[in-house]
């Protein structure tokens, strides 16, 4: 981990936060007898490292540098995108701050890169925190034929 936890008082509250959605979070749910594809409630949890956060872009940072944000998050595996506002983010008692990746072995260089932390240190975000940033999430980068919930 690059930094330690902290809540960045440049990213405004009304400031989008990009969460990328990875192929293996998209799942086949049979929900009341119809089979739906949908997005893994893993992808609101955070890694299981206890310092160690959600990882996300953050749009402001693309747009100063004239960079088309959707175009940027997503790719092959990363088909699509969902996004909160840094506010609904820090209603649910979680920080929000930079954390750029550079000349990390297995990443790629990505100065957009930021993450959501608990302000406590602790393996996981509690199901209030997990739920609340489910409800929250509106689609960024829209995928053809999944539910967002």
């Amino acid at each position: 981990m690059a930094v330690q936890p902290y809540d960045e008082a440049e990213i405004g509250d009304e400031d989008k936060i990009i969460r990328r959605v990875p192929v293996h979070h998209l799942v086949w749910d049979e929900n009341g007898g119809q089979r739906r594809r949908r997005i893994s409630s893993a992808l609101y949890a955070k890694s299981t490292e206890p310092q160690q956060g959600m990882s996300v872009e953050v749009e402001a940072l693309m747009l100063k540098d004239s960079v088309d944000p959707a175009g940027y998050v997503t790719s092959d595996e990363f088909p699509g995108a969902v996004a909160f506002s840094a506010a609904e983010i820090r209603v649910l008692d979680l920080m929000v701050g930079y954390d750029p990746i550079k000349d990390d072995p297995v990443l790629p260089d990505n100065p957009y890169h930021g993450e959501v932390w608990r302000k406590t240190e602790a393996r996981r975000f509690t199901g209030a925190q997990t739920n609340g940033l489910r409800d929250a999430a509106k689609w960024y980068v829209q995928i053809e034929g999944v539910e967002l919930k």
